[in-house]
């Protein structure tokens, strides 16, 4: 079957092969092309089956219409929702989006951007990885266009859609010390990234500033790679004695999740026997029998924003914005009443 071309549009529109041109690439406002025509080219064009060449559309624009985006991993809610966001986006301005996940791996990070600039996406969108930081000097060097979204490098001024994480941090911990618990502990990965080094810095202001003066055990960090096993340790010196916490606030929802786990094993009545906060939320939540407290992130507007971003530097690559979005406590039944 002979594919559609533009000749066959305009020919069926009754109108000039450079019209139909000017429709298909949406440049009809600039061309001053009337609503009525533009219509009738994209119904005819639709009714045709018509399918762009994009190789031979980017060969002449030098642009792909493509984004990479490289996530840290897809197993978890908070990645989902900025995933869609951001397709939903690219979307609505024409732009298809390859996605790959580099499970935290700075390796496979580094290749998976290969990859992507070599398939000549006009732009990335990158949840950067422990180690990254000379690949992402390298990028910001050769002016390839990128937005680093959720985490941020603070020595490396570039374009950025985060949360504040210390706000966010230290507004749950306020929320912790407000429902009458005083002996908080807090579990967190054992990692060097800038954003969760925010998070263990504003639950320790938020202690310091309700004059809590925190334990020096009270601070515990997991290896990831050992996650489930660390977690029950780390849960198990906090609750038993001489430490005795009174609270518990996990840094992450997954950290959350293997808590739960272990104080169910437990029989740990929450939240009478133990307040629990979670940094962000997860649908495995539901499952548990005690609602959970959580701070929300605003991971639609973060993977909008993130797009429009994206765009933005690409049409002006010396244009750097840093944007830093705020979290929302979800207040359930975990923590008890305020």
């Amino acid at each position: 079957m002979r594919k559609t071309s533009l000749k066959d549009i305009a020919q069926e529109a009754g109108v000039s092969t450079a019209l139909v041109s000017y429709v298909i690439n949406n440049k009809e406002k600039e061309k001053r092309v009337g609503k009525e025509i533009a219509d009738k080219i994209r119904k005819i064009a639709k009714k045709l089956n018509y399918r762009p060449n994009q190789i031979a559309k980017s060969l002449k624009t030098s642009k792909t219409h493509t984004i990479g985006l490289v996530v840290a991993s897809l197993d978890y809610r908070f990645t989902n929702g900025i995933v869609s966001a951001v397709e939903a986006e690219a979307r609505k301005n024409h732009y298809t989006v390859l996605l790959g996940s580099s499970d935290e791996d700075a390796q496979k990070f580094s290749e998976l951007i290969n990859a992507l600039i070599h398939r000549q996406v006009d732009g990335l969108i990158l949840f950067p990885v422990e180690n990254s930081d000379n690949l992402i000097k390298y990028l910001k060097k050769h002016e390839l266009p990128f937005v680093l979204i959720d985490r941020f490098i603070p020595e490396i001024k570039t374009n950025i859609i985060a949360l504040n994480n210390f706000k966010a941090a230290y507004s749950s911990t306020t929320h912790i010390i407000k429902t009458g618990h005083k002996r908080i502990g807090f579990i967190n990965l054992k990692n060097s990234m800038f954003h969760l080094k925010e998070r263990t810095r504003g639950y320790r202001q938020a202690m310091k500033d309700n004059k809590l003066t925190v334990n020096a055990g009270w601070y515990k960090e997991v290896n990831e790679k050992n996650l489930k096993e660390d977690v029950c340790l780390a849960i198990k010196k906090l609750i038993e004695p001489p430490l005795n916490c009174d609270a518990v606030f996990f840094a992450t929802e997954y950290l959350t999740i293997n808590g739960l786990k272990f104080l169910n094993s437990l029989n740990i009545k929450v939240p009478e026997q133990l307040a629990v906060m979670s940094f962000d939320e997860s649908e495995a939540f539901e499952l548990f029998y005690c609602p959970i407290t959580h701070s929300r992130q605003p991971l639609e507007e973060m993977g909008r924003s993130a797009m429009q971003m994206l765009i933005g530097a690409m049409n002006d690559k010396k244009a750097a914005k840093q944007i830093f979005l705020e979290s929302e406590i979800i207040i359930r039944k975990s923590c008890g009443e305020t």
